[in-house]
């Protein structure tokens, strides 16, 4: 155990300060970071890993973006913080309303965690009802109502999965499996009264990556708007990764509120929420239903993300992040099946994903049923090999307008490797 390690977990519950960072999931211990540097950490004791965590997804530009730096330098000569309203978060949210077809008003806030639970809170007070559909495996931070456990059945209520959220705060979150047309229409079918709201990432990327099958969101859309049930797209994960417009320009489905985070805050903690202006309207002052964040929209914050949207705006990155991602599932996939392990992933935009099974994974139901325990040994065998991917079997990952080809050749080079390690 490093003397690092060893610190932190006598003062930091489990040594760090969200979970999965503590490669709990995948074994061993997790390295400590000093630096990054475009595509690249750097931890405390010299070694150099190529990153396709990115923080979970922040990192569009890559580590220290010139874009980025500049604009927090700028900032900080001048005050972190104020308490008043600010230029930068006007020219944010402007932003936001321009890019994501969704948004018509937008409310700032300071993680992807508050965007939804405040989402949810509007959603019931809007429409005069408490039940809300999710579905299993998604993600929409750590609130209580969101921390259910799937259940079978079309309209199970969810119980809770984690100690500390009692019964009553999830008694009204019914959960389904992601992509299973029929449980939904047969839901609304029997409770489409009584739903104030779906909640969905329209890719999922807290399992792994995993798509949206034809017609499953236009079907949400549909069945949200006859029953008259807010549809809420949580881009916290999606928003500026899929497309500049999110998945909801990408696939022409458009939500009626929209949470955001990671890329709209450029490497700082953000989050934002928004939607049509007859229903954020009734967000405080302007209206009942309260929220409130002493340092939402912090000038560093939103300096940042100004800085990283306007860069995206011009230079429209997105095809060619697609394209290598592309070419990296490929690769992996091909080290890995010519290895005799079986395997499938996919890309979108700038996320991609790889499952140890031989596909297709639709829902988080058949990610559980991939090799969890080969995925460990294989995290570990990259690890070794200075590619750091995410610590866990069901996360996506990302990749940054800063990885090239010369990353990509070390990344397929250690994972034809590292795939004869493990098979």
């Amino acid at each position: 155990m490093t003397d690092l390690w060893a610190r932190a977990q006598k003062v930091l519950p489990g040594g760090v300060n969200s979970p999965v960072r503590s490669f709990k999931s995948v074994g061993g211990e997790p390295f400590f970071t000093a630096r990054g540097d475009g595509a690249y950490l750097e931890d405390t004791e010299g070694r150099r890993y190529v990153d396709y965590v990115l923080s979970w997804g922040p990192l569009i530009l890559g580590h220290g973006h010139p874009a980025v730096v500049a604009a927090l330098q700028e900032q900080i000569s001048k005050g972190t913080t104020y308490g008043t309203p600010t230029l930068g978060e006007v020219e944010l949210a402007e932003r936001l309303v321009r890019l994501v077809p969704g948004i018509e008003m937008v409310r700032l806030v300071s993680s992807g965690t508050e965007a939804t639970m405040s989402a949810l809170r509007l959603a019931r007070a809007y429409t005069g009802r408490s039940r809300f559909l999710k579905f299993t495996g998604g993600y929409h931070g750590h609130a209580d109502p969101f921390l259910a456990a799937a259940g079978s059945g079309v309209a199970t209520l969810g119980l809770p999965n984690s100690p500390g959220v009692p019964e009553d705060a999830v008694k009204d979150t019914v959960l389904l499996p992601f992509n299973d047309l029929d449980a939904v229409a047969e839901l609304f079918k029997r409770h489409g009264r009584e739903l104030a709201a779906v909640f969905i990432e329209p890719v999922m990327g807290n399992v792994g990556l995993i798509p949206p099958e034809p017609g499953f969101l236009e079907e949400l859309r549909e069945l949200t708007e006859k029953h008259r049930a807010l549809l809420v797209f949580d881009e916290v994960m999606t928003g500026f990764r899929v497309g500049l417009q999110g998945a909801q320009g990408r696939f022409g489905i458009i939500p009626d509120l929209t949470t955001l985070g990671k890329v709209i805050g450029g490497g700082l903690p953000v989050g934002a929420f928004g939607g049509k202006r007859e229903v954020m309207e009734r967000i405080a002052p302007l209206g009942p239903v309260y929220q409130a964040g002493t340092l939402s929209g912090n000038p560093l914050a939103t300096a940042a993300g100004n800085a990283q949207l306007a860069w995206l705006e011009e230079h429209d990155p997105f095809e060619e992040l697609e394209r290598y991602a592309r070419r990296l599932v490929d690769g992996i996939l091909q080290a890995l099946k010519g290895a005799g392990i079986s395997a499938c992933g996919t890309a979108i935009g700038s996320m991609w994903g790889i499952f140890l099974h031989p596909g297709p994974v639709r829902s988080f139901e058949e990610a559980q049923k991939a090799d969890v325990v080969r995925f460990n040994r294989f995290h570990k065998e990259m690890l070794d090999r200075g590619i750091f991917l995410a610590p866990s079997a069901f996360e996506a990952g990302f990749v940054s307008v800063r990885h090239g080809e010369t990353e990509l050749q070390l990344t397929l080079d250690a994972a034809r490797a590292a795939a004869e390690a493990v098979a």
